[in-house]
């Protein structure tokens, strides 16, 4: 055994040995140290969600003598599938369970607690691991860019999910939704799933996984009527028709569009591919049956316009309107481009929700970094200029897609990761200690980090206390309450 071996695995036994209470919890979180000798290849990777977890599922299964640890700044994994996932989509969270199944093999390690560029750098698990994969995702917002967009009434998308679905950093958010509009300023998957939370009946969400603070304050909520607002036409709005379906088919709600948001399309659905074609046949259908219809909650769709300002209430203290540039088109498809008219609309609301867009952050100056882009710069996720470093993910690619699509970007970056295992470009022949070193740097910073089964002690705690008001869980959102669970 080397020297800086036997430093390190001293200084753990020192730590536990001073340290009785802490013991049991410190030997579990770095489970193989003392006993099962770890494989000899040792990757690590950055973020507990499902780019990094695909990826490390890729990793395990290509090569039996890699031992993955995955680190997460969270003391709970599983990123957006938890945090992002709307609370009435039960089924796209069934891949929790896959992620279980990567996590709980022998040569997974989940290090949940742990905030890579700060409790430990980047440059660090590059000198203790032969390879690191950064996959931490878009934790930023896309600005507006508009005056009044940091007025109260104002609020992030990525915010509004978090809040509702219960991460820990969103919990004081606290909404006011005691006005009768809200307008949501993007037309995609996320702003479709935050018009419906807004508006569905209370009974349906209270079987859901939605935080109890959420449910409180949407029974309260003076919010009637939603509108979706986009840049562009009905054939290049961004959501997909299982979406679309769920708001037309939403109970005791109407749609509520304009028909001259629609002008030409009928005669354009022809030449639509089959998907956009249905999606937008689907549109059409909701416009021509509204009237028919007479429900006290509303939601439309508004198209071809672009928000100029937000414009405050009288004494200036909070959100009370928008101000919408309106467009026309100029190119066809996909590819058109949205162009100012100088014709200018309002809307009173009280409730303005940008879902514009996420976008990822630099995570340590070491790293290399696009801001424009907001992404790592690499190539089929081996991060440029450097050896031995990838990316995987919303970081790796920008914040687009489904979970389908990250795990198909997750599974690219393990096999082009493999392949430079398998021609030399990563070199194993050195040993490295992977968690052995990174034990007593974060020992000395006094961070404690969570395993996976302290995380399945959460969980349950989690799963007893939504049984008890007919749920499924009943999330906490304090991470110290999490924390004081897992080492109960």
């Amino acid at each position: 055994m080397n020297r800086t071996v036997q430093k390190s695995l001293f200084f753990i036994v020192k730590s536990v040995r001073t340290s009785p209470s802490n013991t049991a919890g410190k030997l579990h979180a770095w489970r193989g140290l003392s006993t099962t000798p770890d494989p000899p290849t040792k990757v690590c990777i950055v973020g507990g969600g499902p780019a990094g977890f695909y990826t490390a599922q890729h990793i395990i299964k290509g090569r039996p003598d890699v031992q993955v640890d995955v680190y997460e700044r969270l003391p709970v994994p599983f990123g957006l599938v938890r945090f992002g996932v709307a609370p009435d989509h039960p089924e796209v969270k069934n891949v929790i369970n896959t992620f279980t199944q990567t996590a709980q093999h022998e040569r997974c390690r989940f290090l949940g607690n742990v905030n890579v560029g700060k409790d430990v750098s980047v440059d660090e698990l590059r000198q203790l691991y032969h390879a690191v994969v950064l996959s931490y995702g878009a934790e930023g917002n896309r600005s507006l860019g508009v005056p009044g967009e940091h007025l109260p009434g104002v609020y992030s998308a990525k915010d509004f999910v978090g809040w509702y679905n219960g991460l820990p950093y969103n919990r004081e958010l606290r909404p006011d939704l005691s006005h009768d509009t809200a307008v949501i300023l993007g037309q995609g998957n996320v702003a479709v799933d935050v018009a419906r939370i807004l508006l569905s009946p209370l009974d349906m969400l209270k079987k859901t996984d939605i935080t109890q603070a959420a449910l409180d304050a949407l029974a309260n909520s003076q919010v009637r009527r939603v509108l979706i607002v986009g840049r562009r036409g009905p054939m290049q709005v961004a959501c997909t028709i299982k979406e679309l379906r769920e708001m037309v088919n939403l109970p005791e709600t109407q749609p509520d569009m304009l028909t001259d948001d629609f002008h030409g399309v009928n005669e354009a659905l022809k030449d639509l591919p089959r998907p956009r074609k249905r999606l937008t046949e689907l549109m059409l259908k909701a416009l021509r049956e509204q009237a028919g219809k007479e429900a006290h909650r509303k939601w439309g769709f508004r198209f071809l316009r672009s928000p100029l300002d937000v414009l405050p209430n009288a004494d200036g203290t909070r959100a009370a309107a928008i101000r919408l540039a309106l467009n026309k088109l100029e190119g066809l498809g996909d590819e058109a481009r949205a162009v100012p008219t100088g014709e200018v609309e309002e809307i009173p609301c009280g409730v303005i929700i940008s879902s514009i867009g996420y976008k990822s952050l630099p995570i340590d100056s070491a790293v290399p970094f696009d801001p424009r882009k907001a992404i790592i710069p690499n190539t089929m996720g081996r991060v440029q200029e450097t050896t031995g470093l990838y990316c995987s993910g919303w970081v790796k690619r920008g914040p687009t897609g489904v979970i389908a699509t990250t795990m198909n970007d997750s599974f690219d970056t393990g096999r082009v990761l493999l392949q430079d295992l398998d021609s030399g470009a990563i070199d194993i022949s050195e040993s490295k200690l992977g968690a052995q070193g990174i034990a007593p740097l974060l020992e000395k910073k006094g961070v404690r980090p969570v395993s996976f089964s302290d995380w399945e002690k959460i969980s349950d705690e989690e799963v007893r206390r939504g049984e008890a008001q007919g749920k499924p869980r009943e999330k906490m959102l304090d991470v110290q309450e999490m924390l004081s669970v897992a080492w109960a």
